[in-house]
Parts: C-alpha cells; structure tokens; sequence
C-alpha cells in the first residue's frame, strides 16, 4: 500500500494524447452498484478550511472529514494550449516538492484583479502551469490528459470516450448536477465532447439530443437573469447554454427524450419523492441564467434568491430519479461550481458561502448512502478540480503556506489572497466505501504535504486522472475496448 504504481504505457500514451485508454483498469471482483462523484469548483486546502471554520468554528467536523481516504490531488494539463497541438511540445511537468519552495521571490503575479508579489518560489510554481475546469473535468472522465479548453477532447483532435459512456454502456444511468450552467465545463466533463469549452451552443445541444444521462440539472436558463428575475425577451445569446432557442423549445414541448422541470417547487417537489414525471428522464434548469446564488445582487452573504433551491434539493432529486431508474445502479457525478467564480473575485463571503452549499450536499449523498445504499455497494469521491487563489493565512507573505486564522463560528477567517485564478496546487481528495482503497494503493508520498498539518497518513497525493480510474474500478467496468 501507498507504493505508486508506475504505468509506464500510461505516460507514454499520455503524452502522445492518444485517443484509447492507456491504462486500462483491472476490475475489482466485488463491483460498487453506485459511484457519486462530487466536485467542488476550484478549491484549495484553505477554502475547504474556511468554510469550516465559519460554520463550525473548528476543523474536523465535516462528514468527509470521517471519511476513510483522506489524501491529495495533481490537477496539472497536459499542456496550457488552447487547441490541439497534436505534439509534445509544451508538456507540462509536475514535481509536488517544488511547490514547498521557500526561497524568496522578487516577481510579480498580473491578476485580473491587480497584481500580487511572489514572496516565494513555491508560489510562483503553484501559480504557473495550471489547468482550467475543462482539460480537468477531461481529466477527471475519461482518464486522459489533454489542452486547456478541451471537453474530453485529445491534443490529436479527437474525441475522448468519457464515464458517462463506460456507466451507459455497463446498463448503469448517469446523472449530472451542478450549481452553474448544466453545458459549463465541469459538468459537460460528463455529458459532452466538444474542442473548445466555449461552445455552449454545441455543448448544450449533445446534452439535450444524445439522451445519454438520465438526469442532469444545472443552471443556464434562458428566462431568467442573475438574479432570479424573469426576462420577456431573452436575446438569442440567452438560449446558448441549453443548446439554442431551437433546442429550448423542443425541450419544453416534450420533443426531447427528457421531462423538463424549472422551478423551486418542482425540484423540491423532486427531491421529496413526490413529483410526478411523464417521463422516466430529467433535465432541469434552475430559474437562472448563472449560478444558484452566487450571482445574486450584492458581494456578502444572506439575502438569498428564493427562485433557487439548494444544491442538496437538487442533488436529492436527482438520487430519486436515479435510484429507480436501473437496478444496475448509476454514476453521479454533483458540482459546487461556483466557489470557483468567488475565487477569481477574491470574495470570501461568497465562497465560504458556496462551498457550506456544497458541504450541504454531500451530507445527503451521505445520508442517502446509509439510509438507501450501503458502503458496500456505493463509493463516494469528494474533491476539486483545482485550485483557485492561493488562499493562504495573513502572515503568508513571510510564513510560506501558513494557514488561514480561525476567528470562530460565523465569523470570516483572517486570510491573505495570492492570485484570483486556477493553481497546480495539490488538492484534497476524501473517498469513502466500496473501492476507496484503490487510492491507497497508488498513491505516492510526498511529505511536504505536512505543511498543512494534515495527519501522516494524508501524505499521499495521487493524479487527477485516478478518479476515473478508481471509479472504472469501483464498478467493475473494464475500459479496455
């Protein structure tokens, strides 16, 4: 245990970006009937910190936090192109020690916000090299490395075969939920195939049209602004996320495989077993163009919109439709999207906030598991996709990686941003259930991981790409084609 296995035919196709699996995963005799995958957007070590701090006034008291795999996360690219590059060129490279560099650095980091100073040369390199929420969210689905930009998308230019196929394929249903917009590139990671992240129009319509998951809601709807309020007469732009006005329409004329629902009461209704369907699908769109709250008038907490329900509501009905929908079990995939939108604001009121949202939903996951599933037959994952905003505590700039300050329930911490974008940092990966130890087994230690304070058998870190195949191999599903 804890001894990595190194794939040599992995990295060589990896970095050939070819299009098969690379490694295929040997699967476990005892196959999970479920895997739930739940991601929160661009969250470091600290932003899970703080949130618990403002809600409990101490570490330790969220339910992963009692989970049996406690470890870390690589989340680097394949390279930070744009498009295909079909070469090595640009090949980005990650050694974890580099980023416990503490030789002073007199740089400069150009945010969108302002500038930050380097102090340190760890910092510069956490800051350099990082992925955005597509070549992650590639990575986390299909086991593959590839661009920035990509959806499941490969450096050949060519399309990627994702966990969404391999659960379909093995007569499990797969569902998506996410707090921003059901065609963002997090949760189209697990429903679409696409060169550019930024093709929602396209993104949208595979969603809708390929009938692949039986459950996926998220935002994006084209009715309703930011803030909840309804527009009349929403520009053709308005439509994009949903796969256009075309599209739209068919969906809410019962011309798609799916029922569409949209309000609050209806996915509370959903979450409470008590909305009846006329189809045995689901696409849901929240009645926000943007994010469940996030985008909300004002910076500070409270004052929430009454137009969005929760992302527990959200994924609680969509664990009632999957449950009853195969009784060869389902994938899950739920995304706290939107702390990732606080980070590149440095606005930690809004994160802390998104991020309880999404602690919240993994309590029912929790919950659902003990009272309709067992450990037994069902894995959970709980992580991010990368970092986002070297949050790091207010003496950081001389302390390298002091944490954050604790200043009691309900109160902000004392913090010190030192970046508003994506990081290569190492992340927190929690697992707990049938198949979790295939983390173990693969993981690599790396002791400058005790710089968090975290206990030594959380030394381990292992890549992005092991998700999918910890989850391939949770469920007893050969990706060998």
């Amino acid at each position: 245990m804890h001894t990595r296995f190194k794939q040599t035919a992995l990295a060589l196709c990896v970095a050939a970006s070819t299009v098969a699996l690379a490694a295929p995963v040997m699967a476990q005799e005892a196959a999970a009937k479920n895997v739930i995958l739940m991601i929160t957007d661009g969250t470091g070590i600290e932003s899970f910190h703080a949130a618990s701090y403002f809600r409990h006034g101490a570490l330790g008291h969220e339910v992963y936090d009692d989970f049996d795999v406690q470890l870390f996360s690589a989340t680097h690219p394949l390279n930070t192109s744009n498009e295909p590059t079909h070469s090595d060129e640009g090949r980005v490279t990650f050694d974890p020690a580099e980023l416990w560099n503490a030789t002073p650095a007199d740089t400069v980091f150009e945010g969108s916000l302002g500038n930050y100073k380097g102090y340190f040369e760890g910092y510069d390199y956490a800051r350099a090299d990082y992925t955005d929420s597509a070549a992650a969210a590639t990575a986390l689905a299909s086991g593959q490395k590839s661009f920035n930009n990509a959806i499941n998308w490969s450096n050949d230019d060519q399309p990627l075969k994702h966990i969404g196929e391999y659960v379909v394929e093995s007569g499990r249903a797969l569902g998506v939920v996410s707090s921003v917009q059901i065609s963002h590139a997090t949760p189209a990671g697990f429903l679409a195939h696409n060169v550019s992240r930024n093709d929602y129009l396209a993104i949208g319509r595979e969603i809708v049209d390929s009938g692949l998951a039986t459950v996926a809601i998220g935002t994006g709807h084209p009715y309703y602004d930011g803030a909840g309020e309804r527009i009349d007469e929403p520009g053709e732009s308005n439509f994009r996320f949903i796969g256009g006005e075309e599209t739209y329409q068919r969906l809410i004329d019962g011309a798609t495989d799916y029922a569409f629902i949209e309000s609050r009461e209806d996915f509370e209704a959903l979450a409470a077993g008590e909305l009846d369907l006329p189809k045995e699908k689901v696409l849901g769109l929240v009645q926000n163009i943007q994010t469940l709250q996030y985008n909300r008038p004002g910076v500070t907490g409270g004052d929430y919109l009454e137009t969005s329900p929760s992302l527990a509501t959200l994924t609680q009905g969509a664990l009632n439709v999957l449950e009853g929908s195969s009784d060869e079990g389902f994938f899950l995939m739920v995304e706290g999207g939107a702390v990732d939108w606080a980070a590149h604001a440095n606005n930690l009121p809004r994160l802390i906030e998104e991020q309880i949202d999404f602690n919240e939903a993994v309590e029912a996951v929790v919950a659902w598991v003990e009272s309709n599933s067992s450990w037994d037959g069902t894995l959970v994952i709980v992580t991010t996709d990368h970092g986002n905003g070297l949050l790091q505590g207010p003496d950081s700039d001389s302390n390298p990686y002091s944490p954050i300050v604790n200043q009691g329930a309900g109160a902000l911490p004392l913090v010190r941003w030192h970046t508003d974008t994506h990081t290569r940092e190492l992340v927190p990966l929690y697992a707990q259930g049938s198949g979790a130890e295939f983390f173990l087994d693969i993981a690599e230690l790396e002791a400058g991981l005790a710089i968090y304070e975290v206990d030594e058998a959380s030394h381990y870190w292992v890549d992005n790409t092991d998700v999918f195949r910890a989850s391939m191999n949770a469920m007893g599903i050969d990706t060998q084609d």
